[in-house]
Parts: structure tokens; C-alpha cells; sequence
């Protein structure tokens, strides 16, 4: 069963799903980054070049020929995953199928929205019997 991370408290979801991504990179994960619409996904990539200038976080589309073998790819769906390490979830709703990836990680931002919706996604994963592990970016 896959391990479950919130992390909330993030000033934007989108650049702090870029720093995590980066962070699990450097401990050596893979990372499959669900962003269920082409205008998360692109402005998931265009941050990735920018939200840390120093150092460089490899990263493909899901369609390119380099997905199987770069750490952090970008996906519009889940139907035929890259790899099986982390799930990054950039949509309002739970994956519908991560049970075979290791981890699922979900970034919550403190719009009062996304917070609703996080819990929502909180209490289906709880429902489902994983184990959940909160972080308070706010405490970082």
C-alpha cells in the first residue's frame, strides 16, 4: 500500500510540487507528477527551470522517448505510468489508481478552496486504509 504525504501550508501548490520534486530528485526517487490539464502541466515545467536557478531537475512529458529513463515526469494521465516511485497529484481529486506507486504525495495550499477539496482527498485515503503523514510547511 502506498505511503501517503500532505504537505500543506504551501504558499503556492504548484511551485512548492516543483521544490518537493526537486528535493525527492536529490534522495534519489523518481517522480511522476499528475497534472490532469496541459496548463498545469506546462506551468509545472516552466517553473521547474526557475523555482531553484542553482540546480537543475531533469524532466520530460510523459509522451517523450526519455520518459523511462529521466527522474521527473510530467503526465496528463495515469494510464500507462513511466515508473511506480512517487506520485506527485497536482489534481483537485484523488488519483483514481496509485496503489502501485510507493508513495503519493499531495501539496495543499492555504486557499481556502484547495483546502476543502485536500480534505476531501484526506478522508478517501483514510477510508481506503493508508497511512497518512502531515507536514506543516508553514513550520519550515
Amino acid at each position: 500500500m502506498a505511503e501517503v504525504k500532505f504537505y500543506f501550508n504551501a504558499p503556492d501548490r504548484i511551485t512548492t510540487a516543483c521544490s518537493i520534486a526537486g528535493k525527492a530528485v536529490r534522495q534519489g526517487h523518481r517522480v511522476l507528477v499528475y497534472a490532469p490539464d496541459g496548463e498545469t502541466a506546462r506551468r509545472f515545467d516552466q517553473l521547474l527551470w526557475s523555482v531553484q536557478p542553482l540546480s537543475f531537475v531533469p524532466h520530460v512529458a510523459a509522451s517523450s522517448p526519455l520518459a523511462d529513463r529521466t527522474p521527473v515526469v510530467i503526465a496528463t494521465s495515469l494510464d500507462k505510468p513511466a515508473h511506480q516511485d512517487v506520485l506527485l497529484n497536482l489534481d483537485d481529486a484523488p488519483p483514481t489508481d496509485f496503489s502501485a506507486f510507493n508513495m503519493l504525495v499531495e501539496i495543499v495550499s492555504t486557499q481556502e478552496e484547495d483546502r476543502q477539496q485536500a480534505r476531501q482527498r484526506w478522508q478517501t485515503f483514510k477510508q481506503q486504509g493508508h497511512t497518512i503523514t502531515a507536514h506543516d510547511l508553514a513550520k519550515s
